[in-house]
């Protein structure tokens, strides 16, 4: 039996364990790769993930320039249509001033001459009724004649 179990071992090392150990050993190789790939893979996956991050800061500061430039554009349109705003409604009111010293001007025009006709329509009628009769006109005229140093004839 002794013999027996000094055969089977030594089968066992000549020929078992050169390819159990050989098999271990690719597996070792295998886990050793594997370990390593799932180490280059953490490493990349750490390097985007710092690259999108970067990313991600870069387009926020871009977003933050572009919004910056919108809001200072926004005020100098808006401060250069309320300028414009302001221009435009002092020259409507120029224009108006104008407009109301005119029309004011012609209505003094026109109420001077409705009162010079007035004045001379009830002057007309005020002569006719004094000089109706023909010693009213004498009496007038030579009151007229008087009043001017035309001596009579």
């Amino acid at each position: 039996m002794l013999v027996a179990f000094g055969a089977v071992v030594f089968v066992l090392v000549k020929f078992g364990f050169p390819i159990i150990l050989s098999g271990v050993e690719k597996r070792k190789n295998y886990i050793d790769e594997s370990l390593l790939i799932a180490k280059q893979a953490r490493e990349e996956l750490a390097r985007v993930k710092a690259d999108s991050e970067a990313l991600i800061d870069q387009t926020r500061r871009e977003q933050s320039e572009i919004l910056a430039e919108a809001a200072k554009s926004r005020d100098m349109i808006i401060g250069g249509a309320k300028d414009k705003a302001a221009e435009e409604a002092a020259k409507i009111m120029e224009a108006a001033r104008e407009q109301i010293a005119l029309e004011k001007e012609d209505a003094i025009r026109q109420i001077r001459r409705e009162v010079a006709t007035l004045s001379v329509e009830i002057s007309e009628k005020v002569l006719r009724e004094k000089l109706d009769r023909k010693n009213s006109q004498m009496d007038m005229i030579d009151r007229l004649l008087d009043e001017i140093n035309i001596p009579k004839s």
